[in-house]
């Protein structure tokens, strides 16, 4: 974790990938600082496209908090705009239990600034869940 007197700025990107829908899913989590990056990827259980999606901003949050605490700010960048929407919102029909635990984990953070981006600008996040996809679920 950094110093506390040091204002850390954190890009975390999320994306998921899912082989069917529903079915096997993993997510990739992008987090960029001044210092570097660190790529991640989890398994997921099978799920649909949009939980999955869900799930992966979960996990990106979880790895920012245990890498880095509570931060001044996170630039939350995200392909999914049901994610993003549902966040805005504060409301998920279909997917209340995760976004109330996404909620929750962005509410332990300083700043978050949400944003949808496409999936051209998302690269990154995505091939790290395609790669997860592969380790953990092999065609």
């Amino acid at each position: 974790m950094p110093p506390k007197d040091v204002i850390l700025t954190i890009k975390l990107y999320t994306d998921a990938a899912t082989r069917g829908n529903p079915g096997p899913s993993a997510a990739g989590v992008l987090i960029v600082t001044a210092a570097g990056q660190q790529q991640l990827f989890y398994k997921l259980p099978p799920t649909s496209n949009h939980r999955a999606e869900f799930l992966a901003a979960i996990k990106g949050f979880e790895a920012v908090i245990k890498f880095y605490g509570n931060t001044e700010t996170i630039f939350f960048h995200c392909d999914s705009k049901i994610v993003i929407s549902s966040i805005e919102k504060k409301y998920s029909k279909s997917y209340s239990e995760e976004l109330a635990a996404l909620a929750a984990l962005q509410e332990k953070c300083e700043l978050v600034i949400n944003r949808w981006i496409s999936e051209k600008n998302n690269k990154g996040a995505h091939y790290l869940a395609l790669q997860g996809l592969h380790k953990f679920y092999p065609a």
